[in-house]
């Protein structure tokens, strides 16, 4: 595995969870597929078990048809439920202005959109593979030998994909991220216990200044991934560990079926 291009920062002292609690544990949700009828049924299920987690949105309508399908708030049922889910406490987050490579000035439209629909910027954003204005990715979340090695082993195939944070790109949005967004996802582990893996989160990389704070995640990216990281074992090491764990996953990738 690679190793991670971090600050040199100490590691944080044991947490005391609110209310006693011993662990925590919360979802973040790429909207990628995503429909009402199709992640509906897996927040009703969310909803009525306690849980109030992190559903992402596209918020501009794309220019075409999306590549791989899913909603975005530019169709008013989907963009009324997503707000009745933001009523009941749930957090809306980015992922992307659209599910398609967006321009700077469409980047920065899709944050006002997002702020007319739930009455405030995002606050925390997540990035589309498929879209050129995603931020330091790719090749870009790695320095020196590790970048290096990420390139050998995608043989390059995506070293002018993400432009985001690149200045000379039609792409680049990055000081607007800077200025509207506070939490950005960037490396994903595969150990139920997120904080463990990155105790420094969240954090700031003074080599990638237009990102204010970086987050990372938990494997669980389709219902096989998800059941296997939330395991019994697993659960168990998240207790005894006291840690936190910021699930990874696309709802819509068969969780429900019907």
């Amino acid at each position: 595995m690679l190793s991670i291009s971090r600050p040199s920062l100490n590691e944080r002292p044991a947490i005391s969870w609110p209310e006693g609690k011993r662990f925590a544990f919360t979802v973040f949700d790429d909207t990628d597929l995503a429909t009402v009828q199709n992640v509906g049924p897996v927040y009703e299920f969310l909803e009525k078990n306690g849980f109030r987690t992190t559903k992402s949105v596209w918020p501009l309508e794309g220019r075409h048809s999306s590549k791989f399908g899913g909603s975005t708030c530019g169709e008013a049922d989907y963009r009324e439920w997503v707000l009745g889910l933001k009523d009941r406490g749930f957090e809306i987050g980015l992922h992307n202005a659209t599910h398609h490579s967006s321009t700077r000035e469409e980047c920065r439209a899709g944050i006002e959109q997002f702020s007319k629909y739930f009455g405030q910027p995002p606050s925390v954003h997540a990035n589309h593979y498929d879209c050129a204005d995603a931020i330091y990715w790719g090749p870009h979340r790695f320095t020196g030998v590790n970048r290096m090695a990420y390139t050998l082993l995608t043989k390059g195939s995506h070293s002018n994909q993400f432009q985001g944070h690149l200045e000379s790109s039609p792409y680049f949005w990055g000081d607007i991220c800077r200025e509207r967004l506070r939490y950005v996802r960037d490396f994903v582990f595969t150990n139920i216990n997120t904080l463990g893996e990155c105790p420094y989160m969240p954090y700031h990389d003074n080599e990638r200044p237009y990102v204010n704070r970086w987050f990372a995640s938990s494997e669980g990216a389709n219902v096989d991934l998800f059941v296997d990281m939330i395991s019994a074992k697993n659960q168990d090491q998240l207790v005894r560990e006291g840690g936190a764990c910021i699930m990874y996953t696309h709802f819509a990738s068969g969780f429900y079926r019907g």
